[in-house]
């Protein structure tokens, strides 16, 4: 029977790389409308589990079920198109092009004219209204016409999140979103992400357990390719496994 409330489910999810086994029988399921996160120390298969998630890496064996459809052995522009799109750890905007043209360009791809490179720049313009109410969305309205290059970087991760909407997205799915952020960028960052989850689902991996605590509905942890614990901040933070990898001790 399929449950309706959940949009993505890995059912015994596994992952080996030769002899190494990065993730091991992982079950996740991913309720509609939430905000989910996947943390763990180094090494636990978070970004092996996203990567598995997203059609970056086939799976060695189980199954992923994408509201309701199995999309296992799909690719991943097959997964973006039907609307699980995911952000990197890296940013991959395009730096020599400004903040508008980096989002005009991802618009294109829903539309299919995103190879239409012998059409002439003016065809692009109907595209900007929207391109501006993404930017607006990230807050980036007066850097418009800055080059990505030139932004700050947290400014650059707003620009990629809002490249990743414009392929309008049901689930969300970042990368480290917070990866390499000071305090000032993070709490944008963190108000970005809860702002675009109202209308969507989001499951990102996160280091930063503060933000976790204050933003995510539901927490999977990983330890050693398994799923240690899962549920609300309050519930795994008791869990003394859960303790004992992110603070050393069990009795903190």
């Amino acid at each position: 029977m399929i449950d309706h409330d959940v949009v993505l489910q890995a059912r015994r999810l596994t992952k080996t790389f030769g002899g190494f086994v990065a993730v091991k029988d992982v079950d996740l399921r991913i309720r509609r409308g939430t905000i989910h996160a996947l943390i763990g120390p180094n090494g636990a298969g978070k970004s092996t589990v996203f990567n598995l998630l997203t059609k970056f890496l086939p799976p060695t064996s189980g199954k992923i079920i994408y509201e309701g459809h199995d999309i296992t052995g799909l690719k991943p522009a097959d997964v973006a198109r039907m609307g699980l799109c995911r952000s990197f750890q890296i940013s991959a905007v395009f730096p020599y092009m400004t903040v508008l043209e980096n989002v005009r360009v991802a618009l294109q791809r829903p539309l299919g004219t995103s190879f239409h490179f012998w059409r002439p720049k003016s065809s692009l313009y109907k595209l900007n209204d929207r391109a501006r109410e993404l930017i607006e969305v990230v807050n980036l309205t007066q850097w418009s016409d800055h080059i990505a290059a030139e932004l700050p970087y947290g400014r650059k991760r707003a620009l990629e999140i809002a490249t990743t909407l414009a392929l309008d997205p049901k689930v969300l799915l970042l990368d480290e979103p917070l990866a390499g952020m000071g305090r000032e960028d993070i709490a944008r960052t963190s108000a970005l992400i809860r702002r675009v989850a109202a209308d969507r689902t989001v499951l990102m991996v996160e280091h930063n357990l503060s933000v976790v605590a204050e933003l995510c509905d539901v927490i999977t942890v990983l330890r050693r390719g398994e799923v240690l614990a899962e549920g609300s901040y309050e519930t795994v933070s008791r869990v003394p496994q859960v303790r004992e990898a992110y603070m050393g001790t069990a009795n903190v």
